[in-house]
């Protein structure tokens, strides 16, 4: 819990939110990499979060459940 109050208030809330269960030390490496590489931007670095987040859960749910999901729905005959 220490290493989670540690965290910028900014970062905290996308956490808050996120839709993985993201450690502490995860996400501010990320967040880090993101402030440098976007000059300090808060907003592109939490899109950069976002996108991170995103690109996890796309490999995960192929992993999981296949390449085909979510499948489109067929209308039933």
């Amino acid at each position: 819990m220490a290493a989670f109050d540690a965290l910028p208030p900014d970062l905290r809330r996308w956490l808050a939110c996120a839709h993985l269960p993201w450690s502490a030390r995860s996400a501010f490496r990320i967040w880090q990499r993101a402030l440098r590489s976007t000059k300090g931007d808060r907003d592109l670095a939490l899109a950069a979060l976002r996108a991170a987040e995103d690109r996890t859960l796309a490999r995960d749910s192929r992993r999981i459940w296949g390449g085909d999901y979510p499948a489109p729905a067929t209308p039933p005959d």
